[in-house]
């Protein structure tokens, strides 16, 4: 037989399901989460008891250690301890121990060991049961603090009378409260020690004072060795004899121990860290218990309350699911016999909404569905037609755009093909990596450059191929480009490679989203260059020196026939005047070649020593006084008094000045001023020359500061010149680890600017 149930039965009996489940649950998770929170407040206050615990244990012992730093560096209980006068130290012993009552022993001990003074009764002849505390102390010359055993005899001889009848207790040691605080002469050599303590044994009131604090349910006491020290228990606390011997094993390892024990039939859980002496050695531990009993009551009160909610949500529950129940069901029947009716074809079935809720909207639903089947019904044979036609359209694209593709793959083949032309017979080497610096291309000058196929190349990265010695430079660059994303390109790049000196471009080149998607190398092997270049050089220089001195003498007898010449005419005065003007010139030229020359093969001295620029810049126009007033041109020394001197070669820095000021003064208009201006910035200080002329071309710019380079204006080449007037000036500048630059005039002309470092830098 079937069991036949109905919508109402079902929700209803699903609803009384579903409720039984959620309160099992809900009592279920908050019986374990209350006794979750108890525990944890519970893990919580015992922390904070143990913590306190430490915090009073050690609290005495760092007052006492700061309260002696000061006495133990005065120089009057240095030098009484140097001296070893007893009498005057025992009377501080006393006083200290006025202030400081509850410290016994007190000590002044010598860095043998042996006790200078007390301030007990007697006093022992040595502290060697302190010693290694003691040592320790002297040793690192600072105060050291520790927990040490001490035997009674040692305390009853340092005075506390306590001791000297006590029966043994254990094996006779006693825990104190060490604290060693050297004294220390001038120079850091010991000259004894102050040694003070507080027994454990003696101090009765550290547990009551903790129990006082946080509740008569906190267990708090000091234990000696693996027993409980006679003045740190609390008689009204049933506590055990001994700690066990698998925790005791775990606190001479210095492990603290957390767990539940059982203390005179009660549950308690518990706390206890170890105590070590300055050795490291486990001595003793604190221990701290709190009750179990407050929890369970807690949780017996929650329990109950947590169960007559239940009941009672039970019960409303109940009622309020067998009248939702018989609500819900009475439109379900009505949707229900709908759907029957258009399972069967009749899509114009619908039904008659009466509620505003959620089977209101199901109704709603239903008839919009009803609509959209009817509609779509119509649609769908309306449409067939229309999409037959729209597919063999679409064939026909389809076909189109392979035939596109086909001859853009064919385009491209060949364009590939001649950019393998170009790099293939390119006379530089080209190599391209990509975003993870691998070697993708590696073109055949680039093989004969590098000397590598390129099986041992591509498909590689740089740093692969600099960890094989190669490619160490570029693979710092490339790196630098990738983590600061500076995409700057680097241009003329020196590397040395296999005795060949090579120049490499780095050009980066970016995705669509602008970061670095690799790096294109031009690599030029300029070995050849530069030993023609140094022949040049060195052709140059040679040729210099031999027309030297045949120039310096044509120039004396030129003009000692000048002279000399008083009968001459206009016409042979003249030309003499020319000859001496052009050896001049000559005699310049020269003279310039030499300097490059020098420079270049670092043969040129220089002495550096601190300047004052303002002296410098007035040395220089004083120089070319008369130049000026033969051009027409005033010159300006506006640098401040102020400026810090600067370090450099006073002559080189003169010549760079005076090469500068000298083209300031020849190409300015007539009647127009030349300004010399300094200021400091940062590490250096900036000269600045400028004039009134007409302003540098931007394509002759390139050309400042390079050897035998002259300007392409008409009024600059009608004056003449070497073309390494400005070249010497960047060699010098650079030598002083400087640099030379040049900007346009703020009202128009041209300022050319050099910098040179602080004196007070370089020292």
């Amino acid at each position: 037989m079937n069991l036949r149930l109905t919508i109402r039965n079902k929700l209803f009996l699903a609803t009384l399901l579903i409720l039984f489940i959620s309160y099992a649950i809900l009592i279920q998770t908050t019986v374990t989460s209350i006794n979750a929170s108890l525990e944890d407040n519970l893990a919580k206050e015992l922390a904070e008891n143990l913590r306190y615990a430490k915090d009073q244990y050690f609290s005495r012992a760092e007052h006492l250690k700061y309260a002696l730093l000061l006495p133990a560096s005065a120089q009057t209980v240095q030098e009484r301890v140097k001296r070893r006068d007893r009498v005057w130290l025992q009377e501080t012993v006393r006083r200290w121990k006025t202030s400081l009552p509850f410290a016994e022993p007190f000590l002044f001990v010598d860095p043998q060991l042996k006790v200078i003074a007390g301030g007990g009764e007697s006093v022992p002849e040595n502290v060697r049961e302190l010693a290694p505390i003691v040592e320790r102390a002297l040793r690192e010359k600072r105060p050291v603090s520790a927990t040490e055993l001490v035997s009674d005899r040692f305390l009853c001889s340092v005075g506390i009378r306590d001791f000297c009848s006590r029966p043994p207790y254990g094996d006779g040691s006693v825990m104190m409260i060490t604290v060693v605080v050297p004294v220390l002469a001038v120079g850091g050599e010991p000259l004894g020690a102050i040694v003070a303590g507080e027994v454990i044994d003696r101090d009765v009131k550290q547990p009551a004072g903790i129990q006082e604090i946080f509740g008569k349910q906190v267990v708090v006491a000091v234990i000696r060795g693996n027993r409980l020290a006679p003045a740190g228990v609390n008689p009204a606390f049933p506590y055990p004899a001994a700690i066990a011997p698998d925790i005791l094993d775990k606190l001479e390892r210095g492990q603290s121990f957390g767990g539940d024990v059982t203390i005179g039939g009660k549950a308690y859980k518990t706390a206890i860290t170890p105590l070590t002496n300055s050795r490291g050695d486990y001595v003793g531990s604190l221990y701290v218990a709190l009750s179990r009993d407050d929890l369970k009551g807690i949780l017996g009160d929650s329990l109950r309350n947590i169960l007559v909610s239940a009941v009672i949500g039970i019960v409303l529950t109940f009622l309020t699911a067998f009248h939702v129940a018989r609500r819900l069901t009475m439109p379900l029947n009505a949707l229900a016999g709908g759907v029957r009716k258009i399972e069967s074809g009749d899509l114009r079935q619908r039904v008659e909404v009466t509620t505003a809720d959620e089977v209101g909207e199901l109704g709603e639903a239903f008839n919009r569905m009803a609509r959209s089947l009817e509609e779509r019904d119509r649609t769908i044979r309306a449409t067939a037609h229309e999409q037959a036609e729209l597919n063999r359209k679409l064939q026909e694209m389809n076909e189109h755009l392979e035939e596109n593709v086909s001859e853009r793959t064919t385009a491209l083949q060949m364009e590939m093909g001649r950019l393998e032309a170009i790099l293939t017979g390119m006379a530089e080497g080209i190599a391209v990596t990509d975003r993870e610096g691998k070697v993708i291309l590696f073109n055949p000058a680039a093989q004969r450059i590098f000397e590598m196929v390129p099986p041992r190349v591509l498909g590689h990265t740089l740093e692969e191929l600099c960890a094989g010695g190669e490619f160490c430079a570029l693979a710092d660059y490339v790196r630098t480009m990738k983590e600061t994303d500076d995409l700057t390109p680097r241009r003329d790049v020196e590397m040395s490679m296999k005795g060949k000196k090579l120049k490499i471009s780095l050009s980066p080149f970016c995705d669509q989203g602008g970061a670095l998607a690799g790096v294109v190398m031009s690599v030029r092997d300029v070995t050849g260059e530069e030993d023609v270049d140094r022949v040049k050089t060195e052709f140059i220089s040679t040729v210099s020196h031999e027309l030297k001195t045949p120039l310096t003498s044509i120039k004396g007898s030129l003009q000692f026939i000048h002279d000399r010449g008083k009968g001459f005419g206009g016409m042979e005065g003249e030309l003499l005047s020319v000859c001496l003007r052009n050896t001049d010139r000559l005699i310049r030229l020269v003279n310039d070649i030499l300097d490059i020359a020098r420079i270049e093969s670092g043969r040129l001295e220089f002495v550096p020593e601190s300047q004052d620029v303002r002296t410098l810049v007035t040395h220089s126009i004083e120089e070319l006084a008369g130049f000026a007033l033969e051009h027409d041109v005033a010159v300006e020394n506006r640098c401040g008094q102020d400026l810090p001197p600067i370090y450099g070669d006073r002559d080189r820095l003169v010549q760079v000045l005076t090469n500068l000021l000298s083209n300031a003064i020849k190409f300015s208009p007539r009647g127009e001023q030349v300004v010399v201006t300094a200021e400091r910035t940062a590490n250096y200080v900036a000269i600045s020359v400028g004039d009134r002329g007409r302003e540098i071309l931007w394509s002759d710019r390139g050309k400042l500061f390079k050897k035998f380079q002259l300007l392409d204006n008409s009024d600059r080449r009608q004056h003449g010149g070497t073309g390494l007037g400005l070249a010497i000036c960047k060699e010098i500048v650079e030598h002083h680890h400087g640099r030379i630059f040049y900007n346009e005039g703020t009202g128009g002309g041209n300022v050319f600017t050099f910098t040179v470092p602080v004196y007070e830098e370089q020292s």
